[in-house]
């Protein structure tokens, strides 16, 4: 088993692609890389499992990837394409005492209890519940042997969490789905990074998200080793857009696994 596996179970944006009544070429397109759900990903190392946010498309994510176990849970923030599949991780929590760890910044998480208080009250423990069990970061914590740095970055008003993932001997993943600018302090800690996987919603300018072009600048300016694009919506068709791209960036797809050895 290699050190460390990322597998894309989303790259879309918060309408997903196909999105419902559009007819455009995207939406319709028969290239399976085109078909994008909400924004996750799934890791897997020898000694642990996670999931980076549960959206609404989550449960189906586990089913086609064949996800049977999942250790903890980082949340990057509490949008709802980014948490309404929290429920879907009961199946983990099945057992009187079963507890799935929840990592995510203070303000996800009163997000997460405000709208799953049902799952935090501690007043519905039942064996087949979801039970949470939250832990607040507020610095770099260890899953396993992977070191997890928070990374705080804009996205509109919000303040989201990306994550970069150090194992030893290994060049270090960052994983940046929901932003539309990086602080100095965020950048000086990501600065030539092994992986990036970043937010590159579309061409055109958005006032919450990176745009294909501003995502390139970001991957040129921290000296990323490998750049892969996600949080795509319909107006980016995968075939078309990885042919334009500058080498060392590509277009990330539901389903593409990244095994680092």
């Amino acid at each position: 088993m290699a050190p460390f596996e990322l597998t894309f179970l989303g790259t879309g944006t918060s309408l997903g692609v196909p999105m419902i009544g559009c007819a455009c070429p995207v939406c319709q397109s028969s290239d399976p890389r085109d078909r994008r759900d909400r924004s996750s990903v799934f890791i897997r190392t020898p000694e642990l499992c996670w999931v980076v946010d549960t959206g609404p498309d989550f449960r189906h994510q586990c089913l086609r990837n064949h996800i049977s176990r999942v250790d903890a849970v980082l949340i990057t923030h509490s949008h709802s394409d980014h948490i309404m599949g929290f429920d879907d991780l009961r199946p983990f929590t099945f057992g009187e005492e079963a507890r799935i760890p929840v990592y995510a910044s203070p303000a996800t998480m009163a997000g997460l209890r405000h709208t799953f208080s049902f799952a935090f009250d501690e007043q519905n423990r039942y064996a087949g519940y979801l039970k949470p069990e939250p832990f607040e970061i507020t610095g770099p914590f260890h899953l396993g042997r992977t070191l997890i740095t928070p990374l705080p970055v804009q996205h509109g008003r919000v303040v989201t969490t990306g994550f970069r993932f150090d194992r030893e001997g290994m060049p270090a993943v960052v994983y940046l789905p929901d932003c539309k600018s990086i602080p100095d302090t965020t950048r000086d800690l990501i600065l030539d990074c092994g992986i990036l996987i970043i937010d590159a919603l579309r061409h055109r300018t958005h006032p919450t998200h990176l745009s294909v072009e501003e995502a390139i600048a970001v991957a040129r300016d921290v000296r990323a080793g490998q750049t892969y694009f996600t949080h795509l919506c319909h107006d980016l068709g995968h075939a078309a857009l990885e042919a334009s791209l500058p080498p060392g960036i590509r277009v990330g797809y539901d389903g593409l696994v990244l095994s680092m050895d």
